[in-house]
């Protein structure tokens, strides 16, 4: 069974409050894995019809970051290794999926890859990721302040 994890707000690749986001939405199975399908638009060009490389390595982060979010740890990435074997079409379904690969005692390894609507993998994507809830732990309380949930 999937559910869909809730958007982040101001987020780059997935808020809905970010008029600039590429808006996607992601769904997580029983089994940890974290999946998407998308279009991408003219937003997010490099070459002519295609994709920036910027775009899918954020899509890669994000995934990769947040099915280990998913997974109940807090972390930052730390390392990112994008791997470009075709360039992604705009204005064609694409689907992306993430999981967790390792998870030792900090550290935290993730994979990604973006496909085409044959299958084709057109990018993949490893990031290892640092276990650091102290970075979010200010952003929590200032949120319980404005809610008034101390």
């Amino acid at each position: 069974m999937k559910k869909q994890l809730p958007e982040h707000g101001w987020c780059f690749v997935c808020g809905s409050e970010n008029p600039h986001s590429i808006g996607v939405r992601w769904w997580v199975d029983d089994e940890g894995v974290m999946t998407s399908e998308f279009t991408l638009n003219d937003a997010q060009q490099g070459p002519p019809g295609h994709a920036h490389g910027g775009a899918s390595a954020a899509l890669l982060d994000e995934a990769m970051g947040l099915v280990v979010w998913a997974a109940g740890h807090k972390v930052a990435a730390v390392n990112l290794e994008i791997n470009y074997h075709k360039p992604l079409p705009l204005h064609q379904p694409l689907k992306l999926e993430a999981r967790i690969t390792q998870t030792d005692e900090r550290k935290i390894f993730s994979t990604g890859e973006i496909r085409l609507t044959d299958g084709t993998i057109a990018v993949s994507g490893r990031g290892i990721y640092v276990v650091a809830p102290q970075l979010f732990d200010k952003v929590e309380l200032k949120r319980e302040q404005e809610t008034g949930n101390e």
